[in-house]
């Protein structure tokens, strides 16, 4: 049917979408007849103003449809001219996808397809057709262009769209299987070999070329193969009808585990005819990035796919240096040892250059071409995303190398606090503030304090300090620190607060939430250039079905979210993947040490929660903290009052069997204990202080003991010494956290637990009140 007749069966234009221009002009006359009605003069001129302007748009409107419908059908006419001279199949569409006009290949093809959606033309050849199309037309609205490659057991299809206005659509469909595009150009009888196997290596079709190579259809890869798997880029063998053939495989992979495999020229292997290994055109539009590379690198030709993938419109005049970054050595080397026949067919992950830096491309070289024109065939492969996921992997490694080491390093550095600061303190015993060396014991002090609070951020990050949980409501404690907080943002900055007034508990570590709240309140405000707000909200959140977000899955449940939000400069994308890194900041020397967001990460990990950012550069960043809700009894910290507080005494009974392997630490504990009046049994490992339990004589009030020790731990010599001595209380101290020393035996009940470092009254403190039967508080 000629198109210009095909345009009047189906008159869809863009003309449908523009108003009615009948209800306007009835809305105007009617205007005009109130006008000519009313008594009142005032009413007389509105509406006859308001029926002027409605009767203007109308025939603006009418204007507007005719000028709309002379360019659609221009349009309409032009796409079937362009249509109707193309040799391949082809449709032209509205934008439902509504065959307005089918060219004589079509029609050949698939019949009338005149009124009918592209879906349902397809019906017979596709699984779901709509779907495809949909797909495809929805890929093309950005670029107004989209191709698909499609694979079914009836051969292999590209289908092209082109979108040429708003209600006309230009698609082809190109038979890759019969027609010249895969190695032969129009009038050429010679075809590069190419199948499409299946995910289970079942062979469902090969072209003419390839069934001549092997001699028939075969079923199976293994069956023409001798190795598999089949790796793009290396050289296979192959069981072809006159014998063994050496072979370069190029393998495109496609939907649900298909595979489109070529076969490319090998010396000594595989020979193709002499025109198409001499023209690289003749590969152009092979579905797999393919370069031709001289011996010293220059690109001599490229295919559509290579050059789509490096972002170049044309190798003319380009070295192999200008789009891939080196292996780590001179390019001319690598180059060198593949001519040369080195390096095998081993493949090289190189790094892309330009606009195409965070491109990882796996680069295979074999050699190709006579005596008299060495070269290089490249075949590449995009591996950005199992590159991308591999750089995730190795990072999560490094992080939990990091937090181990942080964690090892935390412990021994809290065994020399604890007897810096210890030993500190008995020397304040014997000096007041009048004497000369007071104010230097001082400082040593308080920098063993400030020593041992950047400890706690180390175990904090990985997620070994010790949390003293209980039942917490945000909005208590939020507001407990809105004093402070207001001052660390100082008065340029405006700190608001929104809660949720059913705000649910959270089961927490009070000191160390305060800790991560300020943390990123303090960088909400460093982030901002002088005045800002930042918002702090609370609310309740239920989800039904678990979240997925980064690279973590948050699970279904009940959660308490809160949110630090600010509007400063934000954060770039190359910094975003590394804010939760110890020691990485952005701040200047001397500003930051790299551990507030890595301290509060650890801290909500610990605690069982989830921390996320958004951020978009100069506009703000929000930090979202999930934690699950609590919904047991409500566990909170006993109050000083509720315990029966008594003063040190400055004389104490008992006898303390102290056992410690580092000897600072029990020079100290020691010390602080016989000052109090304990009397102090020392050893310096279990086997030791079990050797002296040996003496039923001796008496023992209580045991004080390290838990990481050489030999026995603290809590195995325990078990084994309360057989013989069930009475004795017990107090464990460590520089790791509580739970760290949980060796899936019996816990050791009534045990107290003091973390290193401590002090001399902390040390004293815990042993009274066990021996006085006084249960530790979470102060303790």
């Amino acid at each position: 049917m000629p198109f210009d007749q095909s345009y009047e069966k189906h008159p869809e234009s863009v003309s449908a979408k523009l108003p009615d221009r009948h209800h306007l002009l009835i809305a105007g006359a009617l205007c005009i007849v109130l006008a000519a009605i009313v008594p009142w003069v005032t009413l007389q001129y509105g509406f006859a103003l308001c029926g002027g302007i409605l009767l203007s748009i109308a025939a603006f409107l009418k204007v507007s449809r005719v000028a709309a419908d002379r360019a659609s059908a221009h349009l309409f006419q032009t796409a079937c001219r362009i249509m109707m001279h193309d040799v391949g199949i082809g449709f032209v569409t509205n934008a439902a996808g509504v065959v307005r006009y089918a060219n004589p290949g079509a029609y050949d093809r698939f019949g009338d397809a005149q009124g009918r959606t592209l879906a349902a033309v397809f019906e017979l050849m596709l699984a779901n057709p709509g779907s495809v199309f949909s797909q495809v037309a929805a890929q093309a609205r950005d670029t107004g262009a989209q191709t698909e490659d499609i694979v079914t057991r009836g051969g292999h299809f590209r289908l092209r769209l082109l979108v040429m206005g708003a209600d006309c659509q230009l698609w082809w469909l190109d038979d890759l299987s019969q027609t010249g595009r895969l190695g032969s150009k129009p009038g050429q009888q010679h075809v590069i070999p190419m199948m499409t196997a299946g995910p289970d290596g079942q062979i469902i079709q090969m072209n003419k070329a390839f069934r001549a190579l092997v001699g028939g259809s075969i079923h199976t890869l293994d069956q023409i193969f001798e190795e598999t798997p089949l790796r793009s880029g290396q050289t296979h063998h192959l069981r072809g009808a006159e014998g063994r053939i050496t072979v370069i495989i190029a393998v495109s992979e496609g939907r649900d585990g298909m595979r489109d495999i070529y076969l490319l020229p090998c010396p000594d292997g595989l020979q193709m005819p002499r025109q198409i290994e001499a023209d690289w055109d003749a590969i152009e539009d092979l579905p797999v990035p393919l370069l031709k590379v001289a011996r010293d690198g220059s690109l001599l030709g490229s295919n559509r796919e290579a050059r789509q993938l490096l972002d170049i419109g044309s190798t003319q005049g380009r070295h192999l240096a200008d789009v891939l970054n080196n292996p780590g050595r001179p390019i001319r080397d690598w180059l060198s040892e593949a001519l040369a026949g080195q390096a095998g067919s081993v493949s090289q992950f190189l790094h892309g250059r330009g606009q195409r830096q965070d491109t990882f491309v796996q680069v295979t070289l074999n050699t190709a071409g006579g005596a008299d024109d060495p070269h290089l065939i490249a075949v590449l492969n995009d591996v950005t995303e199992l590159k991308t996921l591999e750089a995730q992997f190795v990072q999560s490694q490094k992080m939990q190398a990091i937090g181990q080491l942080a964690g090892g390093v935390a412990h021994d550095f809290n065994n020399l606090l604890t007897a810096i600061s210890g030993h500190c303190e008995l020397l304040l015993c014997n000096h007041d503030e009048h004497d000369q060396d007071y104010g230097d014991l001082i400082q040593i002090h308080q920098n063993t304090n400030r020593a041992a609070s950047l400890v706690g951020q180390l175990l904090a990050f990985s997620r070994k300090q010790n949390l003293q949980l209980e039942a917490i409501d945000l909005r208590d404690t939020l507001s407990d620190l809105t004093h402070l907080l207001n001052r660390l943002v100082g008065e340029k900055v405006t700190l608001t607060l929104d809660h949720d007034p059913e705000l649910a508990q959270i089961l927490a570590d009070k000191r160390q939430l305060e800790q991560v709240l300020m943390n990123l309140v303090v960088n909400a405000r460093d982030a901002m250039s002088g005045a800002g707000e930042i918002r702090v909200t609370t609310k309740n959140m239920h989800l039904s079905k678990a979240m997925q977000r980064d690279r973590a899955t948050v699970p279904a449940g009940h959660y308490v979210l809160v949110k630090v939000i600010d509007n400063g400069q934000g954060i770039a994308a190359d910094k975003l993947g590394k804010i939760f890194e110890p020691f990485f900041t952005t701040k200047r020397t001397g500003e930051g040490t790299g551990l507030g967001l890595s301290t509060a990460y650890g801290i909500v990990k610990q605690t069982g929660g989830y921390i996320f950012v958004d951020t978009v550069v100069g506009e703000g960043t929000t930090f979202s903290l999930f934690f699950p809700r609590h919904t047991g009894r409500t566990k909170t910290a006993a109050l000083p009052a509720a315990a029966v507080a008594q003063r040190i005494k400055t004389s104490a009974d008992g006898v303390v069997l102290l056992v410690e392997d580092e000897a600072p630490v029990r020079a100290f504990a020691t010390r602080a204990l016989r000052l109090r009046g304990y009397t102090v049994l020392e050893a310096d490992h279990a086997e030791a202080a079990l050797e002296m339990l040996d003496n039923e004589d001796l008496q023992v009030d209580i045991f004080v003991t390290d838990v990481i020790m050489p030999g026995q731990d603290g809590p195995t010599w325990v078990r084994q010494a309360l057989k013989s001595r069930p009475d004795t209380k017990v107090v464990f101290m460590s520089g790791y956290p509580e739970d760290a020393f949980d060796d899936g035996e019996p816990e050791v009940l009534g045990a107290a637990f003091l973390p290193k470092p401590f002090s001399l009254k902390d040390l004293t403190d815990v042993v009274q009140n066990q021996l006085q039967g006084v249960p530790q508080t979470a102060e303790s």
